[in-house]
């Protein structure tokens, strides 16, 4: 199985922490020179310096906000004028819970524009390269909601559905290019972004965080949440060459919680 990712370029976004660090050390580990994306520049800069280096790969990254699409758009349309990117990792956190009878106007149009607005913009500038190449890896980190929407996820489960659909049109139009679209679906997994989910039920309901944490592992039958680390390792198989005939599908990383086949 050729899973070397030796002297390809990978954009990972929210790759400072969670998922998005996790999948750009399995990059680095397959041989991947990885640009990481987020707005923090000393985080980037100590997330860089934890990535695999003994194939000679040389790691940077790029700071930019995913509420300011048009300086994201500036900073990737120059990214890409001096190097090509083989594989781009969307990823990005996740809006505020809640029901969605409850959801502000605004809080539709934020999230949208910082998942399938920000996705798109990168996609546009990377695809060139792709296509020059003979190869790209688009690799979604979206979420179970794809499949059945999650409770108290209004805003999210809106926004997600889209995201999918958009990375299903975009692998019709990109496969005769050999560029693979797909979606991975994280379930509970323990990061950030569940920590505090998990916070705001208890600050909600009075309910104490164990007792929270232990209902909802019994919801998946593994009985225990997810790792970052399990669910980067299905990303970076997406992005491999041996993923070279996966395109267009969204699969469930959630220790099989999701309802449905």
């Amino acid at each position: 199985m050729n899973l070397s990712l030796t002297g390809k370029y990978a954009l990972i976004g929210g790759s400072t922490q969670g998922i998005g660090l996790a999948t750009a050390r399995e990059l680095a580990l397959m041989g991947a020179n990885c640009i990481l994306l987020a707005r923090n520049e000393t985080s980037l800069q100590q997330a860089v310096g934890t990535l695999d280096t003994q194939q000679g790969q040389q790691h940077s990254y790029v700071v930019a906000d995913f509420m300011q699409p048009d300086t994201l758009r500036e900073k990737i349309q120059g990214l890409t004028a001096l190097q090509p990117v083989h594989i781009l990792i969307n990823n990005t956190g996740g809006p505020a819970g809640g029901p969605i009878t409850e959801a502000k106007e605004e809080a539709f149009l934020d999230t949208f524009n910082q998942h399938l607005i920000c996705n798109h913009i990168l996609a546009k500038a990377v695809i060139p390269g792709m296509r020059a190449a003979g190869f790209g890896r688009i690799v979604n980190i979206i979420s179970t909601s794809v499949k059945i929407p999650l409770k108290n996820l209004g805003v999210s489960n809106t926004i997600r559905g889209a995201v999918a659909s958009w990375a299903k049109t975009m692998a019709n139009e990109l496969g005769a290019d050999n560029i693979t679209v797909n979606n991975v679906l994280p379930g509970f997994t323990r990061t950030a972004r569940l920590e505090g989910l998990i916070d705001n039920i208890a600050h909600k309901t009075g309910r104490d965080i164990d007792t929270i944490e232990k209902d909802m592992q019994t919801e998946v039958p593994m009985k225990r949440f997810g790792e970052a680390e399990e669910i980067a390792a299905v990303a970076a198989f997406l992005a491999s060459p041996a993923a070279s005939y996966v395109n267009g599908v969204s699969i469930p990383v959630d220790g099989g919680r999701t309802g449905s086949i």
